[in-house]
């Protein structure tokens, strides 16, 4: 039986540093989310420098040109228990993908726990309170989510699922937020971003099971609903949503120095894609711009070395608020809501090419 996750209301005493940075973080990001962002706040200590970045298209493929990076293609399709958008999706070391959480086609929030893969999918679990818009990231055999939204506002819970699907608290954030995006480098998770009860967030924090939750870097501006993947030791971030407009911008973090790069920019604003790294290169999937009815069918490919943006596929439909991950040198994509507004229940399994 799963056991249920306790929501946290509340800060815990041992993150008190880190809630003191995210607070300064959030009152920098009110006095100025009305604008387009750019630039990290003069307090910061992190620096955000701009790296050439260059979107091509597949026509640009002069001789001499380094070769383009593999597409991706369609070579399944499974289907899910019920539809969904938002879910959190984490891939374990034992092959194990769970979708946990999210949003049913009636916009209400679900405690489902998925064992999307290996096998058929099927609900193995359950969230002790119904939640979307988690963050999850796999870390010793296990998916840790972190936050995200509930019936009564968004939560500070940081949870570990197993892979047979129980689900227990284990921690706290600095602050109850939604709206993030997560991934793990080494034995680490990271948060990207997200949204407390009226302010998005510029915060990237790190937590390591039994260790208090770290902030290790600030974004130039904020962001709720970004692509967040990890890849050289690195976290790769492509658009996501400012809190008033989607964003362009592809940021490199350095979890070292905290050091923020700007090292690409999509060919279009781009908030609630997915994200996955396969073989040196950050693929971004689906997503919309401002309108609800925006979604996009394009997968692009962002080299991290070079900035250069190019097509590496297309997705059957328009999807935002998908979600993917790499698991067995292919990419599993889950759910989303097409430009009708429909949920989609589909697993789709795609391989490079």
């Amino acid at each position: 039986m799963a056991v249920g996750v306790a929501g946290h209301h509340g800060p815990m005493s041992s993150f008190s540093r880190a809630a003191a940075l995210l607070a300064a973080a959030a009152l920098t990001t009110a006095a100025g989310c009305g604008g387009s962002g750019g630039g990290a706040s003069p307090a910061s200590t992190t620096r955000t420098t701009t790296a050439p970045a260059r979107t091509i298209t597949p026509a640009d493929s002069a001789p001499g040109r380094s070769a383009p990076p593999a597409r991706l293609r369609i070579v399944a399709r499974r289907v899910l228990p019920a539809p969904v958008q938002l879910p959190a999706l984490a891939a374990l070391a034992d092959g194990t993908v769970l979708a946990i959480g999210g949003l049913d086609r009636a916009d209400a929030s679900v405690r489902d726990v998925v064992r999307v893969a290996p096998g058929g999918p099927r609900v193995v679990g359950h969230l002790g309170s119904a939640a979307h818009d988690i963050g999850a990231a796999p870390l010793g055999g296990k998916a840790y989510i972190f936050g995200g939204g509930t019936a009564s506002g968004p939560t500070s819970a940081i949870a570990a699922v197993t892979a047979g699907g129980a689900a227990k608290a284990v921690a706290a954030l600095p602050a109850a937020m939604s709206d993030t995006g997560a991934a793990a480098i080494g034995r680490t998770a990271y948060v990207v971003g997200g949204f407390t009860t009226a302010t998005p967030l510029r915060s990237v924090l790190a937590y390591r099971p039994g260790r208090p939750v770290r902030d290790v870097a600030t974004l130039p501006h904020a962001l709720r609903y970004a692509a967040v993947a990890s890849q050289g030791g690195r976290l790769l971030i492509a658009g996501g949503t400012d809190g008033v407009h989607a964003r362009r911008e592809v940021l490199s973090v350095d979890v070292h120095t905290g050091r923020v790069r700007v090292i690409a920019r999509l060919p279009r604003p781009l908030g609630h894609a997915a994200a996955v790294a396969l073989g040196g290169t950050l693929f971004v999937l689906g997503g919309r711009g401002d309108a609800l009815r925006g979604q996009t069918r394009a997968i692009w490919a962002v080299d991290p070395r070079s900035g250069r943006v190019r097509r590496a596929g297309r997705l059957p439909l328009g999807l935002s608020d998908l979600a993917a991950v790499t698991a067995g040198g292919h990419v599993l994509v889950a759910g989303g809501r097409d430009r009708a507004g429909v949920v989609h229940a589909e697993l789709w399994t795609l391989a490079a090419r």
